[in-house]
């Protein structure tokens, strides 16, 4: 084990973390880089975090979608079918992704680029198709809790359908990661084309590149240094997922909600790129561009951009999920620049549903 990890450290690949709609919509970019931490607090405080790097404009909007909306796969005729049984308040990629968001039930759900990703084939024979540009939606649809989600998508309920990154000989390839009011954790990955889950409490972190088990290896790694000692200080995944594993357990665990947030907010920016960070020895570490924070126990969703003074939020408990009640979007403006203050469900507006991008994509109008 040694040696395995001293030549991983030696060898560490280059990484990425894209939404799905970002590959499939645009010209030929950088890759980019997230985190997503679980911060398991005192009084059964749950708070989960997660930055979005990537070079240009994420042309991020937050959208609120309630119960009761039929939704396809987007796969052609054979496309997996299902009614939203659980409202949520999501960030999506380029309004054809939901990259990040939480459901009513408290469930929250990530997309992070992981290039070793391989999907199963796509043909006559297999189950109905999913756009992996509604991987995280389709969680958040359906499931109130990790061990809901885990169960079903242990069943293998459909085929993640990908495409080529635009310009470039590669496959759009993200993980997925969740969490829940309970701190309970899962992270779905498609290694040579079957699926692997990780589950449990422990799984509080993830970054990008190598695959999961790898990535706990090499953290396994640092814990023998100890992270008052020496910690890794670069961009790269697995420093990042090295420093968020140490400082989101090492953090006070606070009875004050307010303390909790902070360090947990601390704990993502010190993970997060600075902004326009120029590395040309490694081009695809990329700027955070936004970062969001959920707390699971009083049902917030905050929203950070790098290029705004102020975080703000939605109340989860102020928003109207009843099946009929409108889709609302926050128009967050380009690069995420319009400024927002406190609280803001009241500040969405109607607007049709974003449509997920796919093989059979029809845009709403």
């Amino acid at each position: 084990m040694a040696s395995k990890l001293v030549r991983a450290l030696a060898s560490l690949p280059k990484v990425s973390c894209l939404v799905a709609a970002a590959t499939l919509a645009i010209s030929p970019l950088s890759s980019l880089a997230c985190t997503r931490v679980v911060y398991l607090g005192a009084n059964d405080d749950v708070i989960t975090a997660r930055s979005m790097d990537w070079k240009l404009d994420v042309a991020t909007n937050l959208y609120v979608l309630p119960r009761g909306i039929a939704r396809t796969g987007e796969a052609g005729p054979n496309s997996i079918r299902w009614t939203a049984k659980y409202g949520s308040v999501v960030a999506t990629g380029y309004d054809v992704s939901t990259t990040d968001g939480v459901n009513e039930k408290g469930l929250s759900a990530q997309l992070l680029w992981l290039v070793e990703s391989q999907y199963p084939k796509f043909d006559k024979d297999a189950k109905p198709g999913l756009t992996i540009a509604a991987w995280a939606q389709y969680v958040l649809d359906n499931f109130a809790t990790v061990s809901e989600a885990v169960a079903a998508l242990e069943k293998v309920p459909f085929t993640i359908v990908t495409d080529n990154v635009p310009g470039e000989d590669r496959l759009t390839t993200l993980h997925l990661s969740m969490s829940d009011k309970s701190g309970d954790s899962a992270i779905v990955e498609y290694i040579n084309g079957r699926q692997v889950i990780h589950h449990g409490r422990q799984y509080q972190v993830m970054t990008n590149s190598p695959t999961f088990d790898e990535q706990l290896a090499l953290n396994a790694y640092w814990k023998q240094i100890g992270g008052t000692t020496f910690l890794p200080g670069t961009n790269r995944a697995s420093d990042r997922f090295a420093r968020a594993s140490f400082y989101v357990n090492a953090i006070p665990k606070s009875e004050d909600p307010v303390q909790a947030l902070a360090s947990v907010f601390s704990v993502i920016r010190n993970a997060s790129v600075p902004y326009g960070i120029t590395t040309p020895d490694q081009p695809n570490i990329s700027s955070t561009r936004w970062r969001t924070v959920v707390d699971h126990k009083r049902m917030l969703y905050f929203f950070e951009s790098a290029l705004t003074p102020n975080t703000f939020w939605v109340d989860l408990k102020k928003i109207d999920f009843s099946a009929g009640a409108p889709v609302k979007r926050l128009d967050l403006g380009k690069d995420q620049r319009n400024t927002f203050n406190g609280e803001v469900s009241a500040e969405f507006k109607v607007a049709p549903p974003f449509p997920f991008l796919g093989l059979n994509t029809k845009r709403a109008g």
